[in-house]
């Protein structure tokens, strides 16, 4: 006697149109949020580290170490939430980094580190102000790079104005200069004019720092109304602090600084210069904040780039450089693709087995549950990034398993002469025991992801959440959205393409069924005769399979080796060396590269040769926080090369 079509499995059955509102509701739901959900080419998160850095001018190592390290280092120890402190004492600066306790609320102990910094008094005079900031593993979009031989200045003049002109652009908000000093106005005193005048560098930088001010003054109340009162003395270029004055007398006669200094618009004393393909360059990092996308502020820059190339000054030049918005283009176009093929390959194989229409609605399966994990991302907090399109990639191949097994099933009990909705509900809880553990099994197998500790688990729980969402919503569509479209399919279709089919189905089937009874049910029955035999076999296989892999026949490797189309070659000569002999260095790996590119016929598959001195270059990825400090002895050249695709060449064999 049949069970009777209770529970909501036969409701769902039998009530095709909340089947089709909850399918619409899942699809229409995912493609709105799925469109607006913020986009990363990785995840951005706290990665609970503080770094605090001082600089401290015209310092050696050692004193750094004893009169700022070391204090920083005792104040930030004591706080509730650190787990342990590190510490690099450079010429001219000092560098401290607390690593926070995963359990610890990273803005809490951010605000009580400073605190703690704040009180220290016994930092040297000529140290400036701590600079205490909270790390993010923020990944720049793509770099602006303004090279040429006119000149540092004009190379900087040229960076301002295109920093303020993609700013006015509304798809890009952060844009930040590197590869050059920061500007500077120095005023170069004679000796002899101080001891004219009977002055002190001290008399003369309180006269400039009392007239190069904008400070608010108050108001003013008038019949007319208030009237704001502001001090504006701000002064930006050279020539305007020559004519301030530093010495006055009752007769009205004053002595400017223009009369007694030197005043040059220059750059900061440090040993930082950036190049590209040997020209001197300044580089432009920008970065996606908000509800930006990567490909969105790509493709602004890469616009501007284009609309300035005729307006630029002679003997400048501008590239875009490092576009990691193409990796995340491409991810997704690799989920599309891999997305439709196995939509199609699901379709064209359950058609020559099952019918057509049954092969069109499980497939359908597929995009339902897609749209589902987009659905519920939001509420996991995940982006769209390298990591989550991933996850979905993985999904692909075991997201339509339940959907086939429930379809199935049903199909096989319809061949039994049942009813639609009969043999909907009767096929769903046959099978829905072992699908529901099925699902369970894969959810439990990626849960401890969730799990990780560190910066490493932030970036791979994105990876779980992402496929137990999916695995979820494909679980709900194979038990309740599935069997209500299969319990009221309608008659075959017809035509002349639905007989074809049928004719090749039925062909499919029959030999389908020959070689099951006639091989797998005699292999199948001598396997389970003979069962110590086969359970001997599957050890010996098990046994041979754990010998290849700790013998070395089978190498492992926790993250797989792929092919880069970026090479960097770094240089550290010991620290305290001269920056022109770092800036030799450096010239001799780029003529090196220029070479390599010539042997091996590459110089038109390069899209540039970036070099930097001074300061780590930056390699992008998602943000490590490794404890590093600028100088004099450092030296980086980077050679962006093109897919490998269109080279008969390796990164490695550049390299």
């Amino acid at each position: 006697m049949s069970a009777p079509l209770k529970g909501p499995i036969a409701w769902m059955a039998k009530n095709r149109v909340a089947a089709n509102l909850l399918m619409l509701t899942i699809i229409v739901g995912g493609l709105v949020l799925g469109t607006r959900a913020k986009q990363e080419i990785f995840p951005e998160f706290e990665v609970g580290i503080v770094t605090i850095s001082v600089a401290y001018p015209g310092a050696s190592p050692k004193e750094v170490e004893q009169g700022i390290v070391l204090a920083i280092e005792e104040a930030a120890r004591g706080i509730d939430g650190v787990k342990r402190v590190l510490s690099l004492s450079a010429e001219n600066r000092a560098s401290v980094r607390a690593e926070l306790m995963d359990n610890a609320d990273a803005n809490r102990v951010h605000a009580d580190i400073k605190n703690a910094i704040d009180r220290i008094n016994s930092f040297p005079r000529d140290a400036e102000p701590p600079v205490v900031s909270l790390l993010t593993n923020q990944t720049g979009v793509i770099s602006l790079v303004i090279y040429g031989e006119a000149g540092l200045k004009t190379l900087r003049r040229v960076a301002d104005q295109a920093r303020a002109a993609l700013l006015q652009r509304p798809e890009i908000t952060s844009v930040e200069i590197s590869g050059a000093p920061p500007p500077e106005i120095a005023i170069e005193v004679p000796s002899a004019a101080l001891r004219r005048y009977g002055l002190t560098l001290d008399d003369i930088a309180r006269s400039v720092g009392s007239a190069a001010r904008e400070i608010p003054a108050g108001n003013i109340h008038s019949p007319g109304g208030q009237v704001l009162v502001r001090l504006s003395e701000r002064r930006d270029l050279g020539e305007e602090f020559e004519e301030i004055p530093v010495i006055a007398n009752a007769a009205g006669t004053f002595v400017r600084v223009g009369e007694l200094a030197t005043v040059r618009d220059d750059f900061a004393e440090t040993d930082e210069a950036a190049y590209f393909n040997g020209q001197p360059a300044v580089r432009l990092d920008v970065y996606r904040t908000g509800e930006q996308t990567p490909i969105e502020v790509a493709g602004a820059v890469k616009a501007y780039a284009e609309a300035s190339a005729d307006s630029l000054p002679p003997g400048v030049a501008v590239a875009s450089w490092q576009d990691r918005s193409v990796i995340l283009k491409e991810r997704i176009d690799l989920l599309l693709r891999n997305a439709f093929l196995g939509l199609a390959l699901v379709l064209l194989i359950l058609g020559f087995f099952l019918e057509l229409r049954l092969a069109f609605w499980v497939t359908l399966g597929i995009p339902i549950s897609f749209t589902g994990g987009l659905l519920l991302m939001p509420a996991a907090d995940v982006s769209l990034n390298m990591i989550s399109l991933f996850a979905f990639i993985v999904t692909l191949g075991i997201v339509v398993d339940d959907a086939i097994i429930v379809g199935e099933n049903i199909f096989a009990q319809r061949r039994q002469g049942k009813s639609g909705v009969r043999a909907a509900v009767d096929g769903v809880r046959q099978v829905g025991g072992p699908v529901v553990f099925a699902v369970l099994t894969s959810i439990a197998a990626f849960s401890p992801m969730m799990f990780v500790p560190g910066v490493s688990g932030k970036l791979f729980k994105v990876i779980p959440s992402v496929v137990i969402a999916v695995l979820v919503v494909s679980l709900v569509e194979a038990l309740f959205i599935l069997p209500a479209h299969l319990a009221h399919q309608g008659r075959p279709a017809g035509g002349r393409l639905a007989a074809f089919i049928k004719r090749r189905r039925d062909q499919i089937d029959r030999a389908f069924v020959w070689w099951t009874d006639k091989t797998y049910k005699p292999a199948v029955g001598a396997a389970v005769r003979r069962r110590y035999l086969t359970l001997a076999a599957g050890v010996a296989v098990l046994m041979v399979s754990v010998g290849l892999v700790g013998g070395g026949f089978v190498s492992f490797s926790f993250m797989p080796k792929i092919e880069s189309d970026l090479v960097t070659a770094s240089a550290a000569l010991p620290v305290g060396s001269a920056a022109d002999q770092t800036a030799e260095v450096q010239a001799r790996l780029v003529s090196s590269a220029q070479q390599v590119l010539r042997e091996l016929d590459a110089e038109e598959k390069t899209l540039g040769i970036y070099s930097q001195v001074g300061k780590p270059v930056q390699r992008g990825g998602p943000g490590g926080a490794a404890l590093t400090s600028g100088g004099g002895h450092l030296a980086d050249v980077q050679i962006s090369l093109v897919t490998s695709e269109k080279r008969n060449f390796t990164a490695a064999e550049l390299a």
